[in-house]
């Protein structure tokens, strides 16, 4: 009973955890587009409201990990920081900046059909770094999502070549930064969860976009005599943001990466069925036909990637099995040789 009540346990847990980063996820997505979106607060100003959530963010890390020291800093010199540090704070800036102000242009539903494209961004700029092999079956899974894709794009009601672009790159800049931690970081020992990587990158991404913001935001800020900036919308609104990475580290540290990209799955159809119904945005039957085939493609990649994790792990057993019965049988032989001489 005591075993099956710990099981019990673990997994109202688990599901307590994915429903937390569900909740929090839908909240920032739905929040971002209510405060961006001309015809709701009508604040168009995705690089500034960035900023806020990297200023915001970077403080309470900053708290988190030198003031109240619940979470280990990593041990990291100057020059690993310019090379490695760095760039991937500036690909992240880019690719929040570009996913924001994609928002302004489209739909809530679309968007997250847009970014069903993570995974064939990831996989081929692996292949382009040679942090993936390049493998016919895969790359066949990556056109049907493509192509599911591009029927959801083609049934849009309220097709925008400016913001499909934004979301676009946002997610071509988002998988480049994926790879890059691969290469720069996880190569070289060194793995940040949400905390530590708030800690040491959202301070670059503040300084990365303040240059754009200078040039394209401020002059308007500046010359709009009405603006106020409300700390409750954007207090809260903030909060939830660093919320989400908290929700993150709970997640992926309680149970696994794969376990957030399925609960991402079932958020991206929450979010569709919310954009639909009390958004009131226009989701057409091909849209869904589009990023149902889309879908079906993930789950695959998903489960592919489950199967070679657990090949993966089955190998590691069994070269510790090799090891440990290698190891047992040398000490016997010696204990033999030893009772010999004797």
């Amino acid at each position: 009973m005591a075993v099956s009540d710990s099981v019990v346990k673990k997994i109202i847990l688990s599901y307590t955890y994915v429903a937390i980063w569900i909740f929090l996820s839908f909240t920032v997505i739905v929040y971002n587009k209510y405060i961006l979106d001309r015809k709701m607060y009508n604040w168009p100003y995705p690089i500034s409201l960035t900023m806020i959530h990297m200023a915001f963010c970077s403080s309470l890390a900053y708290l988190l990990v030198r003031v109240f020291k619940l979470v280990e800093p990593v041990s990291m010199s100057r020059d690993l920081y310019l090379r490695s540090v760095v760039p991937i704070g500036l690909l992240y800036s880019l690719s929040l900046w570009f996913s924001n102000s994609a928002y302004i242009y489209l739909s809530v539903s679309f968007i997250q059909m847009l970014k069903a494209l993570m995974p064939v961004a990831v996989y081929s700029i692996g292949v382009v770094f040679k942090k993936e092999m390049f493998k016919n079956e895969t790359m066949a899974n990556m056109v049907s999502i493509s192509l599911g894709v591009a029927v959801a794009a083609y049934g849009e009601a309220k097709f925008d070549s400016r913001g499909v672009t934004l979301q676009l790159m946002a997610v071509a800049f988002e998988a480049t930064r994926l790879v890059l931690i691969q290469i720069l970081l996880n190569s070289k020992g060194i793995s940040l969860n949400p905390i530590t990587s708030l800690y040491y990158i959202a301070p670059c991404c503040l300084v990365f976009l303040s240059i754009p913001w200078l040039i394209m935001e401020y002059p308007s800020l500046r010359d709009n005599s009405s603006f106020h900036l409300d700390f409750v919308i954007f207090g809260t609104n903030s909060t939830c943001a660093f919320a989400l990475n908290l929700a993150v580290f709970l997640l992926v540290g309680k149970t696994s990466a794969l376990t957030m990209n399925v609960a991402g799955v079932v958020k991206d159809w929450l979010l569709i069925a919310f954009s639909w119904s009390v958004i009131k945005d226009t989701v057409t039957p091909l849209n869904l036909i589009g990023y149902g085939l889309a879908f079906l493609g993930v789950a695959y990649y998903n489960h592919s990637k489950l199967q070679a994790l657990k090949a993966s792990e089955a190998q590691k057993k069994a070269r510790l099995v090799d090891e440990e019965a290698g190891r047992l049988l040398e000490e016997r032989e010696g204990e033999k040789k030893s009772e010999n001489r004797n």
